[in-house]
């Protein structure tokens, strides 16, 4: 009973990991990555679609990224996708491809992406925190349905906490070293 509420709350927890990251791979650094558009949302035939399902992304050079769609109809809705995110970004359209020029990072939009850092690493941690309550009120009922004793409580409560406690710090840690990926010049 103990150890399939404990692996559900680690299985949580990671996926909570797992889901900082992908946030994470989403925010510019000084550098191209592929992982700034593969979820941009893109408008093809009326549904939503991520742009890693339309088009071929590579980084021909450090600052510079190339969008090939598969569809070449596609290309102007991509560039619209584009211009309407969040990303400050111009596209350079040449007819077949996308290119996108990667300025460099000013100082003002370095601090301002770290606190989106911040933001982000606190909604994983709360995540995890409600993971931790979730299982804490599991263990409760089951000691008052009389099917684990109070010293398995009390021993489940710690183990929990001290699961929760190792995870918080895994997700200060990426966070630390996103935020220091976006202050390096």
């Amino acid at each position: 009973m103990l150890k399939e509420v404990y692996q559900e709350a680690e299985n949580r927890m990671k996926g909570a990991i797992q889901s900082l990251e992908e946030d994470l791979a989403g925010i510019r650094t000084g550098r191209a990555n592929p992982s700034l558009v593969e979820r941009l949302s893109v408008e093809y035939y009326g549904n939503p679609t991520p742009l890693i399902q339309l088009a071929t992304i590579s980084v021909p050079e450090a600052r510079q990224l190339l969008i090939r769609p598969f569809d070449a109809s596609t290309l102007k809705t991509i560039e619209r996708a584009i211009l309407a995110s969040d990303l400050g970004l111009n596209p350079s359209n040449d007819g077949k491809a996308i290119r996108l020029i990667l300025p460099p990072l000013t100082e003002e939009r370095r601090r301002d992406l770290v606190k989106v850092v911040h933001n982000r690493v606190e909604e994983a941690r709360v995540s995890a925190r409600n993971v931790r309550r979730d299982c804490i009120k599991d263990l409760r009922e089951f000691e008052q349905e009389k099917m684990i004793s109070e010293d398995d409580l009390k021993r489940g409560e710690e183990d929990i906490q001290k699961l929760t406690d190792k995870y918080i710090l895994d997700l200060a840690a990426i966070g630390e070293r996103k935020e220091r990926e976006i202050l390096e010049v």
